[in-house]
């Protein structure tokens, strides 16, 4: 299950050669002494391309090291540098201990918020949508404290919501195609979104191979990422950093230092297409790798990869329940439950949301958004069967159960928890957000709001003892 993974500073001369690589490699080129020393008043909208990427500071310190030893040392210098040595090891050692102590703790929150979620069927009168994009709604975000969303789609636009009122306080146009080099903006479709947990930063990602970055308070365009072969398919902020996950359908996953408006490195591994990232606190990220048909969770400080294969199909969608377990969606219908310590599917759903078609030519419904709230047992999938479904994860992420679905016309492309869990956004639109295989004409683009109302531990109690017969 565990193998190591390509990573590279910078994109590969020969693409053909990285992709058919079975070893593991790192390979570094520039000149030293460059890598994040960017700093934080470097001028806005500045390009960043990982094509001109420096080696990183490991490599000029083994470089340094090996030039220290073709001189001869004192005595004294040796003790000094073998000190230095021992801190550095010691520093390593606590900052490990550090992170699997934090770790832990976020486990031990999610157990214990899996024991009170419950959640009851919304009223249908108390959905809201809101509307404001031409064109299929493809991606959406809501911001840390829950007050906005911002939702992307085909039309290139990127719009911010109030969600207490509904109404747009903000709306990035979209521009022609041939209009790059003059328009503040996405001139291709974008499909995917990310807002850094402290609610700073934003990220979008095109199909025009562009990351783009913005301040989330007043949609302000800071900075513009390329270096991505393919269009950008998934983006996701590490919890409390500044660190951007990227990954593109050129196969690779690259991280970039915002604050330091500063491209990391390049991650290697998966053989198609990649369709979905994800990550929590820890250094990695979980990835879909579309019809190579396998997961991958990206274990970055180690230079590692855990591969996971379980579904006949193409999966198109992944989202992280917390640091152990995940939840996939694929084409041939299924939705998936993960646990990173098991290299095939705890449980799966096969045609989750049913199947359409002629009689003796039915197809499943494609799962096209998958959503979990978050250090909590709930999770949901949606698909273009007007139907939003809502999961519980049985005791011990063994098994899913149905809890209800929600009536939702067209396709969602995109879902989305609040924080709190106290309501859930379906990102919809009348076509698939990566085609145009159907068109749903009754369908509206847009975005819902739907409600989540917890079931109260008195009428929980009261349910236990109807069904013991008190």
């Amino acid at each position: 299950m565990s193998s190591f993974f390509i990573k590279k500073k910078g994109p590969p001369k020969d693409f053909k050669k990285s992709e058919n690589s079975a070893g593991s490699k790192r390979k570094n080129d520039g000149d030293t002494g460059n890598k994040l020393k960017k700093k934080l008043n470097s001028k806005h909208n500045e390009e960043i391309s990982s094509d001109s990427e420096t080696e990183g500071p490991a490599v000029h310190r083994k470089r340094r090291a090996n030039v220290e030893e073709e001189f001869d040392e004192t005595p004294q210098e040796k003790k000094l540098r073998l000190a230095k040595l021992y801190l550095d090891q010691l520093r390593d050692e606590e900052e490990k201990k550090a992170e699997e102590e934090s770790f832990e703790t976020d486990l031990i929150a999610g157990r214990l918020q899996e024991e009170v979620v419950s959640l009851l069927p919304p009223d249908t009168s108390e959905i809201r949508l809101l509307r404001g994009h031409k064109l299929p709604v493809t991606c959406l975000v809501i911001s840390p404290d829950d007050k906005h969303i911002f939702s992307a789609a085909k039309d290139c636009s990127i719009i911010k919501w109030d969600v207490e009122n509904g109404k747009r306080l903000h709306t990035i146009a979209g521009g022609r195609k041939g209009t790059e080099d003059r328009h503040v903006g996405h001139t291709a479709h974008v499909l995917c979104i990310s807002i850094s947990s402290d609610g700073k930063y934003l990220a979008t990602g095109d199909m025009n191979k562009l990351i783009m970055i913005w301040e989330a308070a007043t949609c302000k365009h800071l900075y513009k990422f390329t270096g991505h072969r393919g269009p950008v398919s998934g983006l996701s902020f590490r919890r409390g950093t500044h660190d951007l996950y990227s990954a593109s359908h050129d196969r690779s996953i690259k991280v970039w230092n915002v604050d330091e408006n500063a491209y990391v490195e390049t991650l290697f591994g998966h053989q198609d297409v990649i369709t979905g990232l994800d990550s929590g606190s820890r250094e990695r990220c979980v990835t879909a790798g579309g019809r190579d048909r396998t997961v991958r969770v990206w274990k970055i400080a180690e230079e590692s990869q855990l591969v996971f294969h379980g579904h006949e199909g193409s999966i198109d969608c992944i989202q992280l329940i917390n640091e152990e377990h995940m939840i996939t969606g694929a084409d041939d219908g299924s939705v998936s439950l993960w646990s990173v310590n098991k290299k095939k599917p705890l449980s799966t759903v096969k045609a989750a949301h049913g199947r359409h078609g002629d009689s003796g030519l039915e197809q499943p419904y494609w799962v096209a958004a998958v959503a979990a709230l978050q250090n909590s047992d709930t999770v949901a999938s949606g698909s273009h069967n007007s139907k939003v479904q809502l999961w519980k994860c049985g005791q011990g992420f063994r098994h899913l159960e149905p809890l209800f679905s929600i009536p939702v016309p067209g396709f969602v492309n995109s879902l989305k928890f609040s924080s709190s869990g106290k309501f859930l956004v379906a990102g919809v639109g009348q076509e698939h957000r990566l085609g145009r295989w159907w068109r749903l004409k009754e369908a509206k683009n847009g975005l819902y709001i739907i409600p989540l109302k917890r079931q109260q531990p008195e009428q929980e109690r009261v349910q236990n003892g109807e069904e013991n017969g008190v």
